[in-house]
């Protein structure tokens, strides 16, 4: 995971050691809306309608944050309006790449470059900060709207509507405030408290991160004994946020960062609520295991130098999940 500095691409490391072995996330730089009638979002600038072929999306399969992109593209009908460029499952030297050697792997379908660094270059030569996914482009303007997850999710959810027919809704307005409270707790804990415990680098940052995961995760298992998802009856934002990191926690989380206290699927509420989730219409197309399990023991060398890729669990994904 290296960066860019003025245009230059580095091969850095997240720097722990200034911050007592702590791992903090950088911040998305590129945070542009798309809006029904392409004025201003909430950060920005406008010019940004939702039109049909106008936009694309670079993603991950591996990578959780672009996995929510993936699924509100599949669960709102808009994959034959938004097309999709998917990188190597290897995040080496060279940050994610283009090469097209591993099942699944697209290459970029929109210029033929080698490096996703190359697409933040295209929309600005001397840029600086992380090369992730997802990013969404704009083929119209030549430059990206957003490489915030949070945010294009938010767009997926809504400014297509007009165009698709699809109004079912992930972030009703009056569920909006309890929305936004499940998210800021969970990110911290879970989503984000994964990689903090996994990315520590001394056993101080390991402890303070991996004791409020597990906390959270019997949280959330009484809460759903009570709820059938996270904000109520109905399936919200919330809940697929949450979904991208349960998914991922017992094929890589819990050995690979040592988040290893239980599996998740010793939660029998968390664990049935992950797979009705997975059995949503459209949602198993989205899930790429063999990109998730190669990409986290092969591209971080810090944990696992050997870059033995493990043969996992086997899991029933289809198993009847028992929740209604």
């Amino acid at each position: 995971m290296g960066q860019l500095i003025d245009g230059v691409w580095h091969d850095e490391w997240y720097d722990t050691d200034s911050s007592g072995g702590r791992f903090h996330r950088s911040v998305t730089a590129w945070r542009n809306w798309i809006t029904p009638d392409g004025g201003p979002g909430p950060s920005g600038r406008g010019g940004f309608g939702p039109e049909s072929g106008r936009y694309h999306l670079y993603v991950s399969y591996a990578c959780p944050w672009a996995h929510r992109t993936l699924i509100y593209r599949a669960i709102k009908g808009l994959a034959p309006h938004i097309d999709v460029s998917v990188v190597h499952p290897d995040m080496l030297s060279e940050g994610w790449t283009f090469a097209t050697d591993f099942p699944g792997a697209t290459g970029d379908g929109l210029f033929g470059l080698p490096f996703l660094r190359d697409i933040y270059l295209k929309a600005d030569p001397k840029t600086s900060g992380r090369v992730t996914v997802p990013v969404l482009w704009d083929k119209a303007q030549d430059t990206i709207v957003s490489n915030e997850s949070a945010e294009i999710i938010r767009m997926f959810n809504s400014a297509f509507d007009g165009l698709t027919g699809n109004g079912d809704d992930y972030c009703p307005a009056e569920l909006l405030d309890r929305i936004d409270a499940m998210n800021e707790r969970l990110y911290d804990r879970v989503n984000n408290g994964v990689y903090k415990a996994g990315f520590a680098t001394t056993q101080a940052a390991y402890d303070e991160a991996v004791g409020p995961l597990f906390e959270t995760l019997d949280w959330l298992e009484r809460h759903l004994a009570a709820n059938r998802y996270l904000c109520g009856e109905r399936i919200t934002e919330a809940d697929w946020r949450l979904f991208t990191t349960t998914l991922r926690f017992d094929p890589v989380y819990h050995t690979h960062f040592k988040c290893n206290r239980r599996w998740l699927r010793e939660y029998p509420n968390l664990w049935g609520w992950t797979r009705e989730l997975y059995q949503w219409p459209g949602v198993a197309e989205t899930v790429h295991l063999d990109h998730i399990v190669r990409h986290y023991h092969y591209s971080h060398d810090t944990i696992n130098p050997h870059r033995i890729i493990p043969i996992n669990p086997l899991i029933d994904w289809h198993e009847p999940h028992g929740r209604g």
